[in-house]
């Protein structure tokens, strides 16, 4: 990533389009602007951004089917525009794949602080690894592989993952790794570290329906074992 990053805004209504677009440049970021799903595709394939900004609703293909396209080659961080903060559009929209979402209207100042904690979750860290079973963590190169084998991490799974390997076996709760990770604790956010544990569990587990190193600790929340 440059030092200026580099957007993609998929959003079919006109004024919130130009009105985002306006707001995140004037916050440091360069944007380019999709009005449709298929638009905001098209676009991908020729250019890379940093970050995409999704609406849920949109002609055509919506956002959820958009992130899942998008999810099937790329762990590109994508941020979900919903109109709604019920649980069916939540839920489905971070099932999809999404790493984090802001309810319309959207403030221009919220918005950029969403996206420039995401991008801060792929920054490299300190120079040391950390293995559990056949999974290995490697800190200064942020890469993952298990079995040898590099894993394809979102930046929020990612994260994810290394805030649980500094504290091994420690039970951490839901409003802490949304404090760790997502850089707010919103208590109805909590669905935003489910979903992203059930994404990250199918590919660190072996057999994710009965996980070995990410374990649930009822009541409380998630920890990181070794397996036995």
């Amino acid at each position: 990533m440059t030092n200026v990053p580099f957007l993609l805004l998929i959003e079919d209504d006109d004024a919130i389009r130009t009105a985002l677009e306006l707001s995140l440049t004037r916050q440091g970021h360069r944007v380019a602007t999709a009005a449709s799903g298929e638009d905001g595709l098209q676009m991908l394939r020729e250019q890379r951004p940093d970050l995409i900004v999704l609406d849920v609703m949109l002609p055509g293909i919506d956002g959820f089917e958009v992130c899942r396209r998008i999810r099937r080659t790329d762990q590109l961080p994508i941020i979900l525009l919903t109109a709604r903060s019920d649980d069916i559009d939540v839920v489905v929209g971070l099932e999809s794949g999404a790493d984090d979402y802001v309810v319309k209207p959207v403030q221009g100042r919220v918005l950029d602080a969403r996206i420039r904690a995401v991008l801060r979750r792929g920054e490299r860290e300190a120079n040391d690894s950390a293995s559990f079973g056949n999974l290995v963590i490697d800190r200064s190169a942020m890469t993952v592989t298990k079995n040898g084998q590099d894993l394809q991490l979102t930046p929020t799974e990612l994260r994810l993952l290394l805030e649980l390997s500094r504290r091994p076996g420690q039970a951490l709760s839901r409003q802490q790794l949304l404090r760790l990770v997502w850089e707010h604790d919103y208590l109805g956010d909590s669905r935003l570290v489910d979903a992203c544990v059930q994404r990250l569990r199918a590919k660190v587990e072996d057999v994710p329906s009965s996980p070995t190193l990410i374990r649930t600790v009822r009541g409380v929340g998630y920890r990181l074992d070794a397996p036995q």
